[in-house]
């Protein structure tokens, strides 16, 4: 389903940023220098169809980044990646919502970002809003709710979409309780209906769980793909005692 071949990624880091009107004249003069920054290294994944695929990693690994490249919300510096069937991203808070808007009103505008015709949001929008739990809060703006209802809202959206493939970072890390184990019975039936899943998360708990497989990133680089349980061990290693999580593998 997902093929990412020699993929690299590069972003260029000025040394000096020009904040005011003088800097910004005196800049035409002067040559800017950059810094040449690599998110993602030779990285190359392959991800068959119905398989749950965890990537972990430090912050700044570049786990998000390789999310977006497959999302194609970003371009690779060079490389090559291939994707069958539509995504499903859900990446960041609040990308795409209005904060000015109703929930309601978001509901249709955020399901209309992700492909899906004013047809199907009305057909789903019962589902999503008892799914994301804001029965009462359909009329308010968007800017009123807490960031958890947020992402209530955009991962019930996003889950709605009839997308084979689904893209996750970090949802486990923000919502209630009472959400996440709506997230989890998801991904329960996810795996059981053969979809295809990224999981990006600092929860090795809930990548042991779900993941067939798992993937880990250091320094944009991928040092290890392979069983759960290994993978995981391997990061808490390279992480150190004070950074574990509170579950050990052998």
């Amino acid at each position: 389903m997902i093929t990412v071949e020699n993929v690299n990624k590069v972003f260029r880091l000025p040394h000096q940023k020009k904040t005011t009107l003088r800097q910004r004249f005196v800049g035409i003069f002067q040559r800017q220098t950059y810094e040449m920054f690599f998110a993602l290294q030779d990285i190359n994944l392959h991800v068959e169809r119905g398989e749950f695929v965890g990537i972990i990693g430090r912050n700044g690994s570049g786990k998000s980044t390789l999310l977006k490249l497959i999302a194609n919300v970003l371009t690779p510096t060079s490389g090559q990646i291939s994707v069958l069937g539509n995504v499903a991203p859900f990446l960041e808070l609040g990308v795409g919502f209005q904060g000015e808007l109703t929930v309601k009103d978001n509901i249709f505008l955020y399901g209309a970002l992700l492909g899906m015709n004013r047809r199907q949001l009305a057909d789903k929008y019962d589902w999503i809003v008892e799914f994301s739990g804001l029965e009462r809060f359909v009329d308010a703006k968007l800017k009123n709710l807490s960031s958890g209802m947020q992402v209530r809202l955009g991962f019930s959206i996003t889950v709605s979409v009839e997308s084979p493939i689904l893209l996750v970072d970090e949802v486990l890390a923000v919502g209630d309780i009472d959400f996440q184990r709506k997230c989890q019975d998801f991904f329960d039936s996810y795996r059981k209906n053969g979809r295809t899943i990224l999981f990006v998360s600092h929860d090795l708990n809930a990548v042991e769980r779900f993941c067939d497989r798992v993937v880990l990133l250091e320094s944009g680089t991928m040092v290890s793909d392979g069983e759960t349980a290994v993978v995981i061990a391997e990061y808490q290693k390279r992480s150190g005692p004070a950074k574990r999580n509170r579950k050990q593998y052998p």
